[in-house]
Parts: structure tokens; C-alpha cells; sequence
């Protein structure tokens, strides 16, 4: 009998990545095998986002776009898209099963439910309302030999903030925590598997809690696991506490870099987000972060468009961004959620909506900003050292290989090195390298000390 093949597309956060890759070791665990690439797939599973409305776009373009290409293979849409609308994707014709954020799980139970291609989808979402239990994800699924040397590693799902924009809580639940010693068995894990970096995953991580155990106790924990790296994902600014700064900045394995959501640099507009900051308190966290610890690097999200911002409220924000040394920024426009507090604010005209035109200028110039940002913080390697962890080498058209890795503070590093001097063995190795420039990327270039 043949072996039944699966493969995956992720899209979205490290979460999703996380929780595919623990979603495809369940399914080699009941019998599947990976397809190869370029063969059929007799399932193919699409792990969907739904953070913004052109989230929502790229799913459903994902989607139909694997159909076209697959005839023939059942598609399982699993994930956020999934759970806040599962109506819309079980109307894309093609699919097959849709399960939502916590019945992603069970995939590997409904797949002999599914139907075939051209039949009914069967459609498994629950509500998350009463999640209580975090059920792990880990990438552990790739192995180093296969170019992979980080591991994303869940520790926390959901989130309690009620920020108003945000939908997260509508599709994956309040705050909640996977237990310690599922953690620190799947971390080594991870490491038993050869990875050097593990990279911790969750919708807010510096919420974690079991029991008495707090994220600064957690990451304690995690030291004594047999990796080189560990490095925190997003972590959100009222939760950036000396405890924390102070753990990474003693700790000789947590890299020296945050991601430290901003969203607004107006007061009056943080307020009407409902986050639980203002400008004062980040910028306080994030300078006691940069003074505590050599090298930190803070990146940011922010947001621009948003119901009721004015030009006073975006130059603000372009004029607080500009006083802190970020080190790179992901900027987006609000995109007004179904099921928050901010559509029905919008739907009761409590709010305004900024025009489309004006938003998408906001952005142009947050970009701007945000590559001379980056340029600021890259250039103040130029002449130092830093380790970089390599993890890929592409050939250039001299002869020789470009390796490239990240540096602990989450630069992108590119290294050309002569290819009889270079084995495989780069992958996954850690270098001293001097820093000698900065390229039109914007990755750092040097040569190797080590």
C-alpha cells in the first residue's frame, strides 16, 4: 500500500510556522510521509493568517493558487483565516477540510473524513472563548542538514490585552501558557536535534506564566538547555520589566535583541488603541534596555491609518520614532477587523476612517524613515566584530560563495568566501566577523576573524 504524502504552506507570524511544523510531526507520526518537492501531495495543508484584511487576501490567493496547482490532492486550510471565517474558505471551491485554531490539532483524526476534491468540505471550528490549555508547537521537523539552524519553539498562545483593532483574541483565545516542563522537553529536543538557535513563539510571550514560574524564570530555565542561542520573539513594552532586561543582559546564551510593538508614537491615540502604555513608559523600557545591555537591538511595529489619526497625531509619531535608535521598523495600515471594538466604533461613526490615499502617503513615509533607521543602526557595526550564526552559502558569479547568518543582535551579515575553503560545515557554525560595510539590503559585509 502507498505511503499517503502531506506538505504545508505557512503563512503569517513564527507561531504558525511553529505550529505546522508540530502539526506535520504528527501526521509522519501516524503514518505520512513528506512529499518531495515538485511531486503531489496527496494532502496539502495551507496554515492561514488573518491579522489584517490583506492577510485575508493573500490566504484566499494561496489557497485558490495550490488548488490550480495540485488537481487532484485534498487541501486542508487550517488557522486563523480559517476560524474567523470558515463560511468564506469552505466556499472556495477545491477545498477540502477547514479547521480552525484549535482543531488544527486533531488533523491528523479528520483526514480520513475529508472529503475528496469536488466534494462537501468538512468544517471542525470551535470557539475559543473557554481555551484554557495551550497545546505546544515546535519546528523540530527540519533538520540542519537540510539548511535550517533555528527552531521556533512555542510557549504561549492567545493574548487578554482587548486592544481595540486587534482581533487575536476573537481567533485564538485569552492568554494562556504551555506547561514548564513541556517547554524545557521540547527545547532539548530541539537542540538533541542539532539546532543552535531556538527561537521562543507565542502571541505574547512575556506573559507567560505556570504557576509561579514567570517568562524572566522561564528563560533562566532554558540556559541550561544545550544551545548555543535563544532568541525572544515580540515581546510587548509594559512587559519589558528590569527582571527581563536584567535576565538578558546577565545571560550569555539570550540574544541582545527585542521586538517591542509601538503601534503609535501619539498618547491620544495609544489611548484609543487601548494598549497598556504610553510614549513615556516605552521610551523608558526601551532606553533601559539599550543602556543595560551592549549591542540591543529593538525593533518595532507601527501602524498608520488608524480611525481618528489626524496630521498631528502622525507627526507625532514620525517625530518619536525619529528619537529612538530602532533598529528596523515593520510598518502596516490599520486594517479595521470584524468582531473588535474598533468596527463597531468605526460602524457607530464614533470614529473616523483616515482615507485610503492618505494612509497608504503615512506609510510611504514610515518606510523612509524606516530604512534610515536601519541605515543608522547597521552603520554602528562598521570596524567591530560580531558572531554570526551562518545559514545559507549562494553562489556569486566570480566563484566564489556569499554565506550569510545573523549576528546576535539580528543583523544580516554576508560573508564571500573562496568555495574550496568553505565546506557545508558553514551552515549552522558560529564566526567571529569584522564588519567592513553596509550593502545597498542593508546586510552588514565583512570577512571572517574566525
Amino acid at each position: 500500500m502507498k505511503q499517503k504524502s502531506v506538505t504545508a504552506v505557512t503563512l503569517g507570524c513564527k507561531l504558525n510556522y511553529a505550529e505546522t511544523s508540530a502539526i506535520l510531526d504528527m501526521l509522519l507520526q501516524e503514518g505520512w510521509q513528506l512529499a518531495e518537492p515538485g511531486d503531489r501531495a496527496d494532502l496539502f495543508i495551507v496554515h492561514t493568517c488573518a491579522v489584517t484584511g490583506q492577510a485575508e487576501q493573500k490566504s484566499r490567493q494561496q489557497i485558490r493558487k495550490i488548488i490550480r496547482k495540485n488537481p487532484g490532492s485534498r487541501i486542508a486550510v487550517i488557522g486563523c483565516y480559517a476560524q474567523l471565517d470558515p463560511g468564506r474558505v469552505a466556499g472556495i471551491d477545491g477545498v477540502s477540510l477547514v479547521l480552525g485554531t484549535t482543531d488544527k490539532f486533531e488533523l491528523a483524526h479528520y483526514t480520513g473524513e475529508a472529503g475528496s476534491p469536488g466534494l462537501a468540505p468538512l468544517v471542525v471550528v470551535s470557539p475559543v472563548r473557554d481555551l484554557d490549555v495551550a497545546l505546544p508547537g515546535s519546528s523540530m521537523l527540519c533538520r540542519p542538514d537540510k539548511g535550517r539552524t533555528r527552531a521556533f519553539l512555542k510557549i504561549q498562545d492567545g493574548c487578554s490585552h482587548g486592544c481595540s483593532y486587534c482581533t487575536i483574541p476573537n481567533i485564538r483565545g485569552r492568554s494562556r501558557s504551555v506547561p514548564l516542563d513541556v517547554v524545557l522537553e521540547r527545547a532539548a529536543g530541539i537542540a538533541g536535534a542539532g539546532y543552535r538557535e531556538i527561537v521562543l513563539t507565542g502571541v505574547n510571550i512575556a506573559d507567560y506564566r505556570d504557576g509561579q514560574t514567570r517568562f524572566p524564570d522561564l528563560l533562566r530555565r532554558l540556559e541550561q538547555v544545550d544551545v548555543s542561542r535563544i532568541r525572544i520573539g515580540s515581546v510587548e513594552p509594559d512587559l519589558l520589566d528590569l527582571d527581563l532586561i536584567g535576565t538578558v543582559a546577565a545571560s550569555g546564551k539570550i540574544m541582545p535583541h527585542f521586538h517591542l510593538p509601538l503601534q503609535s508614537g501619539s498618547d491620544r491615540i495609544l489611548k484609543s488603541m487601548g494598549r497598556h502604555y504610553d510614549t513615556a513608559t516605552y521610551r523608558k523600557r526601551f532606553i533601559q534596555a539599550v543602556e543595560a545591555i551592549p549591542g540591543c537591538g529593538i525593533g518595532a511595529d507601527v501602524m498608520t491609518g488608524y480611525p481618528g489619526e489626524g496630521a498631528q497625531e502622525f507627526d507625532e509619531m514620525y517625530r518619536f520614532l525619529e528619537s529612538l535608535p530602532t533598529a528596523y521598523l515593520h510598518v502596516f495600515t490599520c486594517s479595521v477587523r470584524p468582531g473588535t471594538t474598533l468596527s463597531r466604533q468605526v460602524a457607530r461613526r464614533e470614529l473616523r476612517t483616515v482615507p485610503h490615499a492618505e494612509a497608504a502617503s503615512r506609510a510611504s513615509r514610515l518606510a523612509g524613515l524606516a530604512r534610515r533607521l536601519e541605515q543608522n543602526f547597521a552603520s554602528l557595526s562598521v570596524g567591530r566584530s560580531l558572531r554570526v550564526l551562518f545559514e545559507e552559502g549562494v553562489g556569486n558569479p566570480d566563484g566564489t560563495v556569499r554565506w550569510s547568518g545573523y549576528s546576535e543582535n539580528y543583523l544580516r551579515v554576508d560573508v564571500d568566501l573562496d568555495p574550496d575553503a568553505t565546506p557545508d560545515a558553514m551552515r549552522g557554525s558560529v564566526h567571529e566577523v569584522l564588519v567592513d560595510g553596509v550593502g545597498e539590503d542593508l546586510h552588514l559585509t565583512g570577512r571572517l576573524l574566525s
